[in-house]
C-alpha cells in the first residue's frame, strides 16, 4: 500500500492544497512506497505567515522554558528511537544501525542545544566609562528556514532546528522529497514534547519552494546542506535578498595513509569510512592517498581482500554492511563514474557495476568498488561521486601527498594516518579544509564543537553546531547606559570617549 504523506503546520499534519506529489521510492525493490505533497509559492507563503505569528510568543520564552521543551524532545524520542531508525532505514536504504547513528548524532545536538540559557548569555562592563555600563544582548533572528539533503533525514533537520529554536526562533524546514517521513515525526513529537503550533513547520517541496524561502523577506536567515552547484545557488539568492545563509556544499575527502602508519587500522578506517552508507556521507573518504610505493601496494592489496568479504544487502538485513543507493539516479550516476574512471585509465581493481541482491533485483545497488593509480587530473579525482568508490593516488613522498589534497578545490575534511607526532601536527596545521583528523577517518566533531568545511564545500562565515550555531541563529544588540548620578556635564559635540 502507497501511503500519502503530508507537511506539517501549526503542530499538526497538513495534507496541503497541492495537486503535485513527489514519489517515495523504497531503495530495497525500487518500488513507490509513498507519495509526497510538494508545496507552490502560495503554500509556502501561508507556512511563513504561520511562523511569523508564532515566533514572537516564542521568542518571549526564557531560554530555560524554551531548553525544558528540548529535554522533553530528548525523552519522547527515546521511547520510540528504534521505530524512528527503522523507518528512515527503509526510505533511505542506510542500514538501521547506520541509522540509528545518524538519529544519534542529530540527538546530541539537541542536548547542546538544552544548554542555552548559558550559551546565549551577553557580556557586561562595568565602569566602561564614569558611570557608564555596556552590556551585550543575543537575541532570536525571527523566522529561519532549514533546506536538508536525503542522506541524514534526521541529523541535520536537527543539527539546523535545535540551535535555532533553543534562541528563540520560529524554524521552517524543507527536507529532502526523498525521504520525509523521519522529519514529519520528528516534527510531532517536537510538538508534543511542548513546542508551540507553528514554532517548527515542516513544509515538502521543490525547486519553488526553496526558492520562495530564498526570496520572502520574512525569512531571516536560511541554512541549507547539499551539492556544492545548489549550495551556491542558495547562498547567492538567500544573501542578495538580506538573508543570512550558512550553505554546505560538495566534499572529497582524502586519507593520507604514511608509510609509519598502523596498516590494519588504516585498511579499517578506509573500508568503514569509504563504504559505510553505501558513500552517501559528505564526510565519507572517497580517496586514500598511500605515500611511497611500498605502503600504496600494500595498502591496495589488504583493501581488495577486506572488499571481498563486505555484504551488501537490503537495509534491514543485520547482517549487511551497506544498503542500496538512495535512487535509480543516484544508482546511475556512481556506475557511470566508475565507467568514466574506466576510460580515464584508472586501474579497476575491484568493480561493483551489476551488483545484485538475490530477492532484490531491482533495488539501487552498487557494490564496493576500488580504484588505483588514480591521476588528481581524473574527474573521478576532481568531482564528488557520492557513492561506494574509492580511489587511490599514489604519492611519492610526504609533501606531495599535502599539496594533492590543498590543490583540490573541496576542503570539508581530511584524515592523516601515522604514528609520527610531528608529522600529525605539521599535517594539522598546514592543510586546507575545515575539519582534519589524526588516526580518525571520519573527523565530524562532537556537538559542542564546530562543524563545516572551507573552499567550496561551505558558503558563509558561521558553520553548523556548536558555539557558531548561537552565532549564526541569534543578533547581538549592544546597550550602553548610565543613570543620573546628579552631575550634570552639559551638550557634548564630538564623538563619545570612555575616560
Amino acid at each position: 500500500m502507497v501511503r500519502v504523506l503530508t507537511h506539517f503546520v501549526h503542530g499538526e499534519r497538513s495534507p496541503g492544497r497541492s495537486t503535485t506529489f513527489g514519489d517515495v521510492f523504497d531503495p530495497n525493490t525500487g518500488k513507490v512506497q509513498a507519495r509526497v505533497p510538494l508545496a507552490d509559492r502560495a503554500e509556502t507563503e501561508s507556512v511563513i505567515a504561520d511562523a511569523v505569528a508564532a515566533q514572537v510568543e516564542w521568542g518571549s520564552w526564557n531560554p530555560q522554558r524554551r531548553a525544558r521543551v528540548l529535554l522533553r524532545f530528548l525523552q519522547l524520542v527515546e521511547s520510540e528511537r528504534d521505530g524512528l531508525a527503522r523507518l528512515l532505514s527503509a526510505e533511505h536504504g542506510k542500514t538501521v544501525p547506520d541509522a540509528h547513528g545518524d538519529l544519534q548524532r542529530g540527538l546530541e545536538v539537541v542536548e547542546f542545544a538544552a544548554g542555552i540559557p548559558h550559551l546565549i548569555k551577553g557580556e557586561f562592563s562595568d565602569d566602561a566609562g564614569t558611570g557608564i555600563d555596556v552590556h551585550s544582548l543575543r537575541q532570536p533572528l525571527g523566522v529561519v528556514a532549514g533546506i536538508t539533503p536525503f542522506n541524514f533525514p534526521a541529523m541535520i533537520p536537527l543539527w539546523q532546528a535545535a540551535p535555532s529554536l533553543a534562541c528563540g526562533n520560529a524554524f521552517i524546514l524543507k527536507p529532502s522529497e526523498r525521504d520525509p517521513s523521519v522529519p514529519l515525526r520528528l516534527a510531532e513529537l517536537f510538538a508534543e514534547a511542548g513546542l508551540p503550533p507553528g514554532v517548527l513547520n515542516v513544509v515538502n517541496g521543490g525547486k519553488e519552494t526553496v526558492d520562495t524561502l530564498l526570496t520572502d523577506p520574512r525569512v531571516a536567515a536560511v541554512g541549507f546542506v547539499g551539492s556544492t552547484p545548489i549550495a551556491e545557488y542558495v547562498y547567492s539568492t538567500a544573501t542578495a535578498h538580506g538573508k543570512r545563509a550558512q550553505c554546505f556544499g560538495g566534499a572529497k575527502n582524502h586519507m593520507v595513509v604514511m608509510p609509519d602508519a598502523d596498516l590494519d587500522q588504516a585498511v579499517d578506517a578506509l573500508i568503514g569510512a569509504g563504504y559505510g552508507s553505501a558513500g552517501e556521507r559528505c564526510m565519507a573518504v572517497s580517496v586514500a592517498v598511500p605515500v611511497g610505493e611500498e605502503t600504496a601496494d600494500a595498502l591496495v592489496s589488504r583493501l581488495k581482500e577486506r572488499i571481498a568479504d563486505l555484504r551488501v544487502g537490503p537495509s534491514h538485513d543485520p547482517r549487511a554492511d551497506f544498503g542500496p543507493l538512495v535512487s535509480a539516479d543516484a544508482r546511475d550516476r556512481v556506475i557511470g563514474y566508475v565507467d568514466l574512471g574506466v576510460e580515464e585509465g584508472a586501474e579497476l581493481v575491484v568493480d561493483g557495476r551489476g551488483h545484485t541482491v538475490p530477492g532484490f533485483e531491482d533495488g539501487y545497488f552498487v557494490g564496493a568498488t576500488l580504484f588505483d593509480r588514480v591521476t588528481p587530473d581524473m574527474r573521478i579525482h576532481r568531482e564528488e561521486i557520492f557513492g561506494p568508490v574509492l580511489s587511490v593516488v599514489r604519492a611519492a613522498d610526504y609533501e606531495e601527498a599535502l599539496a594533492l589534497v590543498n590543490g583540490h578545490e573541496y576542503g570539508n575534511g581530511v584524515a592523516i594516518f601515522t604514528r609520527d607526532g610531528d608529522t600529525a601536527r605539521d599535517f594539522s596545521h598546514r592543510v586546507d579544509t575545515g575539519m582534519v583528523g589524526v588516526n580518525v577517518p571520519i573527523p565530524v566533531p562532537v556537538a559542542y564543537h564546530t562543524f563545516g568545511g572551507w573552499k567550496r564545500s561551505a558558503f558563509g562565515d558561521l558553520n553548523q553546531h556548536g558555539p557558531d550555531s548561537i552565532r549564526f541563529h541569534t543578533r547581538t544588540k549592544t546597550v550602553t547606559s548610565r543613570w543620573p548620578s546628579g552631575i550634570r556635564e552639559g551638550a557634548s559635540f564630538t564623538i563619545p570617549v570612555m575616560r
